[in-house]
């Protein structure tokens, strides 16, 4: 039998899991915290605690994964997992296939320019910069332990209740204008498309990019996501003067666009959904009343 272990049973990996557990698959997940743990536990699968700051209680649990997915923060100083567990991992006996969830952040500012999977890492913001610290360490672990590690770098996420309609819906959507600004994005779905297809095709050590075919202005997306909800576009706002969180300017100052075209090549991916307009239309039935 099929077993996933989740290092981080959220938002992106639910999707997986799902998709995995309907073909049979048993799935054992982690969360940060018991209330989380329950929720998972009730959908069927075998849930643990695990917050970073100290191993897995029981750590025999990693034992029956064929296949494991990392889709955990970075933390400040190294990557959880892999200060933990990253010795019960190498002695796996059943593990084919590990996934390391990374982002594209980890390539810093392009000034809209193109990357793919050969160009060099320049992260600019201290989250990217973990990222990258995490990607070479399941990258050392695989070149020296023979651990079946992928990494795949995603663009910005969305999907069902995570995405620009909900926000133009609630009013709380703007559209920041910064000239030449533009952003990935990937479906959530399609995320869970390219890890299975990796899982059928196992390349140790192989590196993906997971965004569309279409980098887009942030404003784009708004006004597209108003326009399929019959609601006004929001005014457009200048980037200097628009009032952001720091965490949210922060998103403003890297600018590139992401090539996937090994997931295709390599991977025979063709994606559900191409571009932020088929994904935005997709999920006009998501939305609650």
């Amino acid at each position: 039998m099929s077993v996933l272990f989740c290092f981080g049973l959220g938002f992106s990996a639910k999707v997986l899991a799902a998709r995995l557990k309907a073909q049979g698959w048993g799935i054992v997940g982690t969360s940060r915290g018991l209330e989380k743990a329950a929720a998972l536990a009730a959908l069927g699968y075998d849930s643990h605690v695990f917050d970073g700051r100290a191993p897995l209680s029981d750590p025999s649990v990693l034992g029956p994964a064929t296949h494991m997915l990392i889709s955990v923060p970075a933390e400040e100083q190294a990557d959880a997992v892999l200060r933990w567990h990253a010795a019960d991992i190498a002695k796996l006996k059943n593990l084919k296939w590990l996934g390391y969830l990374s982002t594209t952040g980890v390539y810093g500012d392009r000034d809209g320019d193109w990357v793919d999977e050969q160009s060099d890492l320049r992260p600019t913001q201290a989250r990217s910069m973990r990222r990258a610290e995490a990607e070479a360490g399941w990258l050392k672990l695989q070149a020296e332990q023979g651990v079946p590690v992928h990494v795949f770098r995603l663009a910005g996420i969305y999907g069902p209740g995570r995405n620009q309609l909900e926000g133009v819906k609630r009013g709380t959507a703007h559209r920041i204008i910064k000239p030449g600004q533009v952003f990935c994005r990937i479906h959530v779905e399609d995320i869970a498309q390219v890890l299975q297809a990796s899982m059928a095709k196992p390349n140790p050590g192989a590196v993906y990019n997971v965004a569309d075919d279409e980098p887009a202005p942030p404003q784009d997306v708004v006004q597209y996501a108003a326009e399929l909800l019959n609601l006004p576009v929001p005014p457009a706002i200048p980037f200097d003067a628009a009032q952001l969180s720091p965490m949210q300017a922060s998103f403003y100052a890297d600018s590139r666009r992401v090539r996937n075209d090994r997931i295709k090549d390599e991977l025979g991916v063709t994606l559900k959904y191409p571009s932020y307009r088929e994904g935005l239309k997709a999920l006009l039935p998501t939305l609650k009343a």
